[in-house]
């Protein structure tokens, strides 16, 4: 049955306004203890939201990406060698991204020029990565560690100060890049010609958009935000570890999907699994429950595969995703 879009905006904002309140009333009971879950679930939600900006821009244009995971753990293999060996925070951030941005020219490459399947291609950069970080990574080493901003007069704010306005700058990247994206995709005349590219590319085509120059660009813009991602567990550990991205690729997917394919409700699905991910450390912390840690470590994959399960049903991709274009 399809809900009136009134009735939907009463039940979004009717949710809204429950996790607010449910927040207020957790506060009240322990200020510390949810201060310290909401400042988690902010940082834990930021790499997710990233990865999955990724996936909201790519598929948009009618690419799967499924690399992402490869991705990010490549920006971060390369952003903690470049600014290890150089000492400069800055360099090992742009080394990262453009190595993230290469897998995404990569990916446009072999979807759109060899039209190779999507699924395919994207497995290949996951397990390149996996295979090239794990090979030339170095023990010991250290990079620069990244400060941490304060916005002054909001930092001081009650819960909200210290889980949205003190935080490292790519968390702050995060909130910005949702925005920027929304933007992009549905005000500008960029956007408009990636909606169509992902859903038609025939007919804008026809009206003169160059559909694979288009592809090959906002795969590669796209990891861009994957490569910030990446970067992003740089910044929570101040090392690179192997694997150390620890499937956060493949939940940034699922909250593309939970998100349907929207930068705001992608921020949305990253907030709840970084909620999941924040509880996960917290229960853990307070050794809350005798039972062993790696039941604790299930919370968050346990919940991609709940939410997917529900969510997934209805959700429909752009329709020209995963499809190589075949110009007429």
């Amino acid at each position: 049955m399809k809900l009136d879009p009134k009735v939907k905006r009463i039940i979004l904002w009717s949710i809204v306004a429950a996790i607010v309140l449910g927040w207020i009333l957790a506060y009240r009971w322990d200020a510390d203890q949810t201060t310290a879950v909401a400042s988690r679930t902010v940082r834990a939600a930021a790499p997710l939201l990233l990865g999955a900006l990724c996936g909201v821009i790519g598929e948009r244009t009618g690419v799967f990406n499924i690399g992402i995971e490869g991705q990010m753990l490549f920006a971060a293999f390369v952003g903690f060698m470049a600014a290890s060996y150089s000492g400069s925070l800055l360099l090992g951030i742009a080394a990262g991204v453009a190595g993230a941005m290469v897998l995404g020219l990569f990916l446009g490459w072999a979807a759109v020029t060899l039209k190779m399947d999507q699924i395919i291609a994207g497995t290949v950069i996951n397990v390149f990565a996996l295979g090239f970080t794990s090979f030339y990574y170095v023990q010991g080493r250290t990079m620069p560690s990244f400060p941490s901003w304060s916005v002054p007069g909001l930092d001081g704010l009650p819960l909200l100060g210290k889980s949205f306005f003190s935080n490292p700058p790519l968390t702050y990247l995060a909130m910005i890049a949702t925005v920027v994206v929304w933007i992009g995709l549905f005000k500008t005349r960029w956007g408009l010609r990636t909606l169509a590219v992902g859903e038609n590319p025939g007919a804008a085509d026809a009206v003169g958009v160059n559909v694979i120059f288009k592809r090959y660009v906002n795969v590669t813009i796209a990891a861009s935000l994957a490569g910030f991602a990446g970067l992003h567990l740089l910044q929570s550990a101040n090392s690179f570890d192997r694997g150390m991205t620890n499937g956060q690729g493949f939940i940034a997917l699922a909250v593309m999907i939970v998100g349907r394919w929207h930068p705001f409700g992608a921020a949305a699905g990253a907030a709840l699994f970084g909620f999941c991910i924040a509880l996960e450390a917290q229960l853990q912390f307070n050794d809350a429950l005798d039972i062993p840690p790696q039941f604790f470590g299930m919370i968050p994959y346990v919940t991609t595969i709940a939410v997917l399960a529900i969510a997934g049903i209805r959700a429909r991709p752009p329709a020209a995703g995963g499809h190589p274009f075949e110009k007429e």
